[in-house]
């Protein structure tokens, strides 16, 4: 019955897709497709060298390059004379997601497509319709993820707040759980939300298949099973996010799977008994 629904979801979304193709041949503006594109090569980029590497110190010269001399004093100290740097660190890669996958994708919906937020994903649409995708999602990879959790190069990734020996889970793993939900809707947003919909009138239910692209390639340094998973998620996430037109289902799964990974990282250290 379950994998009936699941065939539905897929074709229906398939078919649907296409009539939105076929309907907007002669009206699509020629550009927009362009510009999703473009905007999502940059977010890309910005995401990549202000938010990983070279990070922090590139952002520094940037606002040092705009004379900005004393926000960037304050900038640096935040940044490294804190009582705990690794969490303000977190945050700060959190903060350039959310500029670069959220705030600078809506500028351009604003701005440039003239179109509402909600055509993007940011909506509810029909997320509680499919919410036994959700429990099948998590019936699968849950105990991959336990599987998982054992592995050498999990435990050298997860949890992304390293705690110090003896520091206890409040509050900063749980100010950084806060942090990992945030960056999870600026992540479904980027891929499922802007470069998903922002496709789907040209390329219809392809488009699900172009997002999974640069979707994979961002788990890169990640552990391989991790990364291979994503090719898979990207697809299932996609086509949802299609059928419902929402973002908020990826979210759910997105996160609860993430939690399940930091939760079983530090229990393996030993914070559960």
């Amino acid at each position: 019955m379950l994998f009936r629904e699941i065939k539905y979801i897929f074709s229906s979304t398939f078919h649907q897709s296409e009539e939105v193709v076929n309907e907007n041949k002669s009206s699509l503006f020629k550009w927009k497709i362009p510009v999703v594109l473009i905007t999502a090569a940059f977010s890309l980029l910005f995401v990549e060298y202000f938010g990983r590497s070279p990070g922090f110190p590139l952002m520094l010269d940037f606002i040092k390059f705009l004379n900005l001399d004393s926000f960037s004093i304050s900038f640096k100290n935040f940044m490294e004379k804190s009582s705990n740097p690794q969490i303000h660190q977190l945050f700060y890669w959190v903060s350039i997601i959310l500029v670069f996958y959220i705030l600078f994708p809506l500028l351009i919906i604003k701005i440039l497509l003239k179109d509402k937020f909600k055509n993007f994903g940011l909506q509810r649409g029909q997320v509680f319709k499919h919410y036994k995708i959700y429990l099948i999602m998590l019936v699968v990879m849950i105990p991959l993820v336990l599987f998982f959790s054992g592995t050498k190069s999990f435990q050298a990734r997860y949890p992304f707040y390293r705690l110090s020996i003896g520091e206890s889970l409040y509050p900063n793993f749980w100010i950084w759980q806060i942090l990992y939900f945030v960056q999870f809707i600026c992540v479904e947003f980027f891929f499922r939300g802007f470069l998903l919909h922002g496709l789907k009138q040209r390329f219809g239910y392809y488009s699900v298949f172009i997002m999974t692209i640069p979707y994979c390639m961002i788990h890169f340094g990640k552990p391989m099973p991790e990364t291979i998973s994503a090719i898979f998620a990207g697809i299932v996430l996609g086509t949802l996010s299609l059928k419902s037109n929402s973002i908020w289902l990826g979210v759910a799964i997105h996160y609860s799977v993430a939690i399940t990974m930091d939760l079983t990282a530090i229990w393996h250290l030993g914070y559960f008994g």
